[in-house]
């Protein structure tokens, strides 16, 4: 054994072990126990950032720790490899995106090798790899042919520059980010898949993940969206032709205070209005020219205007005028809204703005209404009665719309309904880099699946890319085909997949990467019966990802996939890992435009609570600016190189840096100091080792005082006992790493103030170093696969188990009573484990404390506490 740590060496020795043994390759094991740890799968942006390294290295601690418990181990890794940023890099880099992706993969590759995690490299999947995505496209044609994915009219973010949809995040105030033209919303034939076919059993299965954050499931089951209500209709007549403009409510209680509708500018009245108004008809396309998301919706400024058309109300008769509001989406209900402006808290600041009427219909025992401004009891469902109602005075909410739902339904313009607020998941993308719609247009026969002998639709990699629509409706050598059913000429689907769908299954293909003739095989049985045993990733992906996985297993246990065993949800147990954050600095430009200055450029003086107070540049001297602490991004330039990391400290530094700033579910904020300061510890584990081992070999057993443990080196194997027992329940139950290693440091610490070179103090030194290796191995393996050689040649810390405590070591022969008289704190007394309560008593009235306050006196009481307290009642 070396006398220095040098990280450089003794990683690489580790790895190479590691991959000549096949330490981490995955074998299924009917007779053994199962553990599928799983981190969310990378994008390939072309280097790993410090939330891929938290990540991933939470996943191998669990992975480590669950297989020296004994169970077999999966933990794969793969890339989510398809998505318009390699689209975009191309067109900056001049490269196509297939290029750009695969190189960005090797490299990234190599960097978590380099981090040492136990990954099953056999097992790793592309999803931009037609051997992959081949099999998506099959269960597409077989959702289509069963009707759960169709196609449709969509509202989409168009861009008439570069002549493609954007996302919602690609709109920069109501322009495209790239092109900087104007947004149109606009309506195209967009595949959709009918998740909400499964909304309800979505829902109800929420109730089965205990194992989730309780956060994440009631963000999920707020998506979902179920509420119970009322849709009902307003009719009207237009241009001699009866209509009904259909609306969904949940407050069918306030019906009575309606005094207006809103409807989206797609609407058919709003396009009847259009076509004789051009205010109106400018004020639509202006309103086309929004955002189509929600949380575009509600930050949005409320505008409408009226269209001259009036619709009746339903049970009071009056007429009530239509209005086109920017906050309405006609892909959500029937794409209008009835307005009950003194219940509501958008309609009340819509009708204020507008000067429309305001009718109270609920009241408030001891509250008073006002026009001045809203109040939080306006919308009260809980308290609120039914007032300028008519026949519905008085009652409640729930009873006011079981009668209003009942005399709706009466006339055959109303009734209960449960409604969700989840939509289905249009999944087609007028894009390039992503999975070819398996679908062929023939004028003849319509749509048609491509057949399973033509799978997979492979998706061309060499293409130039401009920015301006996908290049593979400009490639007749993509495109053109003959029809499967009739043989004439027909067109291929250009339109690619929504990458979420490769991150719906990908987890279910890591079980039998290797099956070219099927999407899955019984493998799945093995590794995901009862669900995947760990998932990590981070809470920005508890709605989207998260539901869309848990729905895209349920669409393959339908189509069969499962047959002869049961997979119900997928993730048995969810960590949503915190971010990592860093302090910002910047300068301002002439244009007062921040300049971002990445942090290992500055030099920073901080206060007492190590927080930067003031900086300069390094470059210059001259002060920067110092803005808050955030999450490490490229916007902010306040990230932090792994591989510098790494190249400096070694990757078990960063690992245990990662592991001890912050436990796992909490934001990380990082230090310098920190990073230093765990390079420390590991250098001073290295020497106790080294200095422990160049002693030389133990005397052999029963020498001496080899096999008895004198009783002054007792407390030191209790407290290492204790250590092994909170160390596993840290790393299995409580999943807080940070303090495991906090109880290791500690044991060391004890290690360090016994002294001697008996045969029982260095077998007991041996026995706490052992320990100490293997308890901080799940976290920094590459060391202690070193120091754990060194102590048991011949041995490796991979091939061991997890100590276990020994109840015989953690037996005390004597415990500490908290001393109290009269209630008060007065000191403390030792006795015998066992001794019993006449023992106890006596040893308390001896000692000093006692003697001193009943000065001779007799107690008036005394109270024992078994194993805690004795309290002196003078």
């Amino acid at each position: 054994m070396q006398e220095k740590y040098q990280p450089a060496d003794v990683e690489l020795a580790a790895q190479q072990f590691w991959n000549d043994s096949g330490a981490a390759r995955a074998i299924e094991d009917p007779s053994r126990r199962k553990y599928y740890c799983l981190s969310m799968f990378p994008y390939p942006s072309g280097k790993l950032h410090m939330g891929h390294v938290r990540n991933y290295t939470i996943g191998d601690v669990l992975a480590r720790f669950h297989a020296m418990l004994g169970y077999n181990v999966l933990q794969p890794m793969g890339w989510d490899a398809f998505g318009m940023p390699a689209e975009n890099a191309a067109i900056q880099n001049n490269v196509p995106p297939a290029q750009w992706t695969y190189a960005n993969i090797e490299y990234m590759k190599a960097q978590l090798k380099r981090l040492g995690f136990a990954i099953d490299w056999e097992r790793e999947i592309a999803t931009c790899t037609p051997a992959y995505y081949r099999w998506e496209q099959w269960l597409f044609t077989r959702l289509y042919e069963k009707g759960l994915i169709y196609q449709r009219l969509g509202t989409v973010n168009w861009d008439p520059v570069d002549q493609t949809v954007l996302a919602n995040e690609q709109v920069i105030d109501g322009r495209g980010w790239r092109s900087g033209a104007l947004i149109e919303k606009r309506e195209i034939p967009m595949y959709y898949m009918k998740i909400t076919a499964y909304a309800e059993e979505l829902l109800a299965d929420l109730e089965q993940l205990d194992g989730w954050p309780e956060q994440v499931r009631l963000m999920q089951k707020n998506w979902i969206g179920k509420s119970t209500g009322v849709r009902f209709a307003f009719p009207y007549e237009l241009d001699g032709e009866p209509g009904q403009l259909w609306v969904f409510t949940t407050r069918a209680d306030t019906i009575m205070g309606v005094t207006f509708c809103a409807v989206a500018a797609e609407h058919p009245l709003a396009t009847h209005a259009a076509a004789r108004d051009a205010r109106i008809a400018a004020f639509v396309e202006e309103c086309k020219r929004g955002g189509v998301a929600e949380a575009d919706l509600a930050t949005m400024d409320k505008k409408g205007m009226p269209t001259g058309i009036f619709v009746t109300h339903p049970l009071s008769g009056e007429q009530v005028e239509v209005w086109i509001g920017n906050y309405v989406l006609m892909s959500y209900g029937d794409g209008a809204v009835m307005a009950v402006p003194a219940h509501d808290e958008r309609d009340f600041a819509f009708a204020r703005k507008y000067g429309l009427a305001i009718k109270p219909v609920i009241a408030v025992p001891g509250e008073t209404f006002s026009l001045e401004g809203w109040q939080e009891w306006y919308a009260d469902k809980q308290r609120g009665r039914c007032v300028n109602s008519g026949r519905y005075d008085d009652l409640d909410c729930a009873a006011a719309t079981d009668a209003i739902a009942a005399d709706l339904a009466a006339k055959g313009l109303g009734a209960k309904k449960v409604q969700f607020r989840l939509r289905d998941w249009g999944i087609s993308r007028q894009r390039y880099w992503g999975c070819p719609i398996p679908i062929i247009h023939c004028a003849t026969c319509g749509d048609v699946p491509v057949p399973d002998a033509d799978l997979p639709v492979v998706l061309p990699e060499d293409v130039t890319i401009t920015g301006a629509g996908s290049p593979l409706s400009s490639m007749p050598e993509f495109y053109a085909c003959n029809c499967p059913k009739c043989g004439q000429p027909a067109r291929r689907e250009t339109d690619t997949m929504d990458t979420f769908v490769e991150s719906s299954w990908y987890f279910l293909r890591y079980c039998c990467p290797d099956n070219e003739q099927a999407m899955v095989d019984e493998r799945v049985a093995y590794w995901c019966q009862g669900g995947i045993d760990q998932y990590i990733g981070g809470i920005e992906h508890a709605i989207l990802h998260l539901l869309y996985a848990r729905f895209w297993t349920k669409l393959m246990r339908d189509v069969g996939l499962f047959a002869g065993h049961s997979l119900g949800e997928p993730f048995a147990h969810l960590l949503t890992q915190g971010m990592v954050v860093a302090p910002t600095f910047y300068r301002e430009d002439g244009n007062g435009k921040k300049q971002w200055i990445n942090p290992a450029d500055v030099d920073a003086v901080h206060d007492e609570r190590g927080r930067a107070s003031g900086a300069s540049l390094r470059a210059d001297g001259l002060p920067v600016t110092v803005g808050g602490i955030e999450k490490m991004s490229k916007s902010k330039n306040n990230g932090v190189d792994p591989q510098a990391l790494i190249d400096q400290f070694g990757a078990d530094t960063a690992r245990l840096f990662i592991m001890f700033a912050s436990p796992p579910d909490q934001s990380l904020e990082w230090s310098d100091a920190g990073v230093e300061g765990a390079f420390r510890f590991l250098k001073r584990l290295w020497r106790i080792v080294f200095e422990h081992v160049s002693a030389g070999p133990l005397p052999p057993a029963g020498d001496g005082e080899r096999g008895e443990i004198p009783a002054q080196l007792k407390a030191l194997r209790r407290q290492l006992h204790q250590t092994i027992g909170k160390v596993a329940d840290d790393y299995g139950r409580r999943k807080q790493f940070n303090t495991a290693i906090a109880a290791v440091m500690e044991l060391l610490n004890a290690y360090n103030r016994v002294a001697g070179d008996s045969a029982a103090v260095r077998a007991l030194r041996q026995e706490t170093l052992e320990a100490a290796v293997l308890m901080l191995n799940p976290i920094v393996p590459h060391v202690c696969e070193a120091l754990f050689t060194a102590l048991r040649p011949g041995c490796t810390a991979s091939s061991q188990a997890f100590p276990e405590p020994d109840a015989a070591a953690l037996a005390q022969d004597e415990i500490e009573l908290v001393l109290q008289i009269n209630g008060k704190l007065r000191g403390s007394l030792r006795v015998p484990a066992g001794a019993d309560r006449a023992s106890i008593e006596a040893a308390a009235l001896a000692c000093e404390a006692a003697s001193k306050h009943l000065a001779g006196a007799a107690p008036k009481k005394l109270i024992v506490v078994p194993g805690r307290l004795v309290n002196i009642v003078a």
